[in-house]
C-alpha cells in the first residue's frame, strides 16, 4: 500500500478531526523513525474531539511508516467503523484503546508498543528498576498489568483499567509498554522516556544484577518528585519531533 492510495479527508471533516488525525499520523511515523514499530502490530490510537466518542485507529496491514491523517479509521466504542472505507481493524487493539479512552476522560492519545528493551523489562518480575535517571523520573507514573493473552477478550478491559488507576504509563507484563496523553505531546514524550528507559535497564544488566548500581534513595526521592513536571517539556519537544518527520519521513499529513 502507497500513502497516494487513499483521498484525503481534509475538506471531509472538522479541522478539530483533520488536526488529531495528522497528530496521530505523525506518532505513527515517530514511532516507525526510531525502530519501535512492530510489522503491522501494535496501536496507537487518538479520540475524535466531540461528544460521539470516537476514535481513530490504524488500518490493518498498513506499516507504520506510511501511515497517513487520511488512511485512519474512525470507530465508535463499540469497534464498529463509522466512516466510509475499504479498511479494517485489528480487534486487539481495540480491545486494549478501547478500554482505556472509554474509562479515562484525558486520554486522548494512547501509545501501545511492542518493542524488545519494552517487552524485556516487562517481563522482568521487578520491573523498572531505579537503575536510569529516566526511571526514577518515572516512578509516579509508572503501573503494571499482568499478562492475559492475546488481547481479544473484552473483559480484560476491565481489569487493565483497574491496573492502570491515575498513571499514564503502564508495562503490560510480558507483552510490551504503554502511554497515554491529553496531547499527542504528552503521550509521545512519555513513551519515550519508558522506552529509553527500558532499553537504560536492558543494558545495564547486561553487567548481571550484582553488578549494577540503583540510584540512592534520598536520590530517587527527588526525581520522584521531579518527574511531575515531565509534562512540561512535551510542549518544547513536539515541535521539533514534527521538524524531524518532515525532514525524513514526509508526507504523513496527506
Amino acid at each position: 500500500m502507497a500513502d497516494g492510495a487513499v483521498t484525503s479527508l481534509k475538506s471531509k471533516v472538522s479541522e478539530a478531526e483533520w488536526k488529531a488525525r495528522v497528530d496521530l499520523a505523525a506518532l505513527y511515523r515517530l514511532v516507525a523513525l526510531h525502530g519501535w514499530d512492530d510489522m503491522i502490530f501494535t496501536h496507537i490510537s487518538a479520540r475524535v474531539p466531540g461528544p460521539e466518542h470516537h476514535f481513530l485507529i490504524n488500518p490493518y496491514g498498513w506499516y507504520f511508516d506510511e501511515i497517513t491523517a487520511s488512511c485512519l479509521v474512525k470507530v465508535d466504542l463499540d469497534g464498529n467503523i463509522v466512516q466510509e472505507t475499504d479498511s479494517f481493524i485489528n480487534p486487539a487493539g481495540f480491545t486494549i484503546h478501547s478500554a482505556v479512552h472509554a474509562a479515562c476522560e484525558e486520554a486522548h492519545y494512547v501509545i501501545h508498543l511492542h518493542t524488545v528493551n519494552g517487552i524485556g523489562v516487562a517481563a522482568q518480575k521487578d520491573g523498572l528498576l531505579p537503575i536510569s535517571q529516566n526511571a526514577c523520573l518515572l516512578q509516579n507514573q509508572l503501573a503494571y498489568h499482568g499478562y492475559e493473552g492475546l488481547a481479544l477478550n473484552h473483559d480484560e478491559r476491565e481489569r487493565l483499567i483497574a491496573d492502570m488507576g491515575d498513571k499514564t504509563l503502564m508495562l503490560l507484563r510480558n507483552h510490551g509498554t504503554l502511554a497515554v496523553g491529553k496531547t499527542a505531546a504528552e503521550a509521545w514524550v512519555g513513551i519515550f522516556f519508558l522506552e529509553r528507559a527500558c532499553a537504560q535497564q536492558v543494558a545495564a544488566l547486561s553487567a548481571g544484577r550484582d553488578g549494577v548500581l540503583m540510584a540512592p534513595d534520598a536520590a530517587q526521592a527527588v526525581t520522584k518528585e521531579q518527574g511531575k513536571g515531565i509534562g512540561f517539556v512535551s510542549a518544547l519537544a513536539w515541535p521539533g519531533a514534527q521538524r524531524q518527520l518532515d525532514r525524513k519521513l514526509p508526507g504523513y499529513a496527506a
